[in-house]
């Protein structure tokens, strides 16, 4: 029992927190927003903190669940994700008619992505999967009265039960042709015959609408727009950063006899996806289809490490994850308050935003250096990082080129918002934004995050030891 509390102290720590929220929507119904939010948030942060005690590794029902101390910090950086968005949230859930509800479909799917990440078995994948799927549709429709919000979670639902399918029949394909589902014996038995591959052609697929992929990108926009607003920084970051720490682990472990294939079918969803994603991100107006699109273009980044090798990828992807949640989150942080208190989300609403919110752009200008790998910020360090890593792996100088390209193309749209807020004049600028205390730790969490990551070496170094250790 001792080993089994430790093994899914994390998994087990969220369901407490699910069951503690469903006891005190029924039990409790006097108590207000405000003091919901309150006690979220310290459980929350308790959660956070506790992901990096007594951790342990070894295996649970078999070699259906298997945890380590990497598994266990990709966890707590997903748990640091979710802390900040529920700080980020608090405005908006303030005066909300189903906020505990929130967190509780919120942590569903948190617990679904951490079933993803231990998973050693196709089958633990895929439960991990709908298990986080289903309640971010619900999510996607939580602004009740907008109808966008209910077309947002109908075009996702939808897309996500086709990719679900596709990714189901690929596995049985696999199982079909291998006769297992566990990730070390699956290696084993493939081979690159036509049956197989095409197999994988699907389990590709269905990663690639997870994560937004090009082309499987087409419903990531809408339901980023749709959505609220904490709600599409979660699908940002959370959602599609579990699913990255997933296709690695699947990859190099279940794939790896398949690499020199997929490396050409990962190789053409980088491109496309920097491509594709910076060339819409030019022509978007609204900054949360902006952001969409700036997501789909850090993804082709991404895939470029992992194309670097199951150590050096795996490092430089993790470490950009992290810096990435910092940025996306505080640029999503400001859109948020902004949002709340102004419901504006044009780009051009923000033209002398400097003016009346000076420590918002600031906030804002930081976070958009960063995702665009602007030196000395975080971002540059993790592209850096990335870009190498490719380099290093096949020396494949083509595709490096084309990222490098992609990094100075991508620097236009990035800077287009900073001007706006510091050059721009506007008749009607926005006004002054009140910001809680509890949204202004969030955004001051990230700022740090992304100073910190990228000054100090050693959180690199840590977990490259931690990858070279364990894998």
């Amino acid at each position: 029992m001792e080993n089994f509390l430790l093994l899914m102290k994390q998994e087990l720590l969220v369901t407490v927190i699910i069951f503690v929220l469903l006891f005190i929507k029924l039990a409790a119904k006097e108590w207000s927003n405000k003091k919901i939010l309150l006690w979220v948030n310290i459980l929350l942060g308790f959660n956070v903190l506790a992901g990096f005690a007594a951790q342990a590794s070894g295996n649970l029902f078999g070699t259906m669940f298997y945890t380590n101390e990497l598994l266990t910090v990709e966890k707590s950086i997903l748990n640091l994700g979710v802390f900040i968005i529920s700080l980020q949230s608090y405005n908006w859930l303030l005066n909300h008619k189903h906020a505990a509800e929130f967190y509780m479909l919120m942590l569903s799917t948190l617990l679904g992505m951490f079933f993803m990440i231990s998973s050693q078995n196709m089958l633990m994948l895929y439960l991990g999967l709908e298990l986080a799927s289903i309640p971010l549709a619900a999510l996607a429709n939580f602004d009740l009265e907008k109808r966008r919000s209910s077309e947002a979670a109908m075009k996702y639902i939808m897309s996500s039960a086709f990719a679900s399918a596709i990714l189901l029949f690929g596995i049985s394909l696999m199982y079909g042709a291998t006769g297992t589902l566990d990730y070390t014996a699956l290696n084993k038995g493939l081979s690159n015959e036509p049956m197989l591959l095409m197999a994988f052609i699907f389990v590709l697929s269905g990663f690639g609408f997870k994560i937004s992929a090009v082309p499987f990108h087409l419903w990531t926009a809408d339901v980023y727009e749709g959505s609220p607003t904490p709600v599409t920084s979660y699908f940002s970051v959370i959602s599609k950063g579990s699913m990255v720490f997933v296709m690695a682990t699947v990859f190099f472990t279940a794939f790896e006899q398949l690499q020199i294939d997929w490396y050409r079918m990962v190789a053409i969803l980088a491109v496309a996806s920097m491509v594709v994603g910076n060339l819409f991100a030019l022509r978007q107006q609204n900054i949360k289809r902006f952001l969409a699109f700036s997501s789909i273009s850090q993804v082709g980044f991404i895939l470029i490490g992992i194309l670097g090798g199951k150590a050096i990828g795996t490092t430089s992807m993790i470490y950009f994850v992290l810096i990435y949640l910092f940025s996306n989150l505080a640029a999503f942080g400001v859109i948020n308050v902004v949002g709340a208190a102004t419901g504006r989300e044009d780009i051009s609403d923000y033209k002398g935003f400097y003016k009346t919110n000076k420590h918002l752009s600031w906030i804002m200008a930081i976070a958009l250096f960063s995702l665009a790998g602007v030196p000395p910020t975080a971002g540059f360090f993790g592209k850096f990082f990335l870009i190498l890593s490719g380099a290093g792996g096949t020396a494949n100088y083509l595709l490096i080129t084309i990222a490098a390209l992609n990094m100075v193309a991508s620097l236009y749209y990035y800077l287009r918002i900073v001007k706006a807020m510091f050059m721009d004049e506007n008749p009607y600028p926005l006004e002054p934004v009140k910001v809680h205390s509890s949204p202004l730790l969030g955004m001051g969490l990230c700022v740090l995050g992304i100073i910190a990551t990228g000054v100090i070496g050693s959180v690199y170094e840590y977990i490259s030891v931690l990858v070279k250790t364990l894998w």
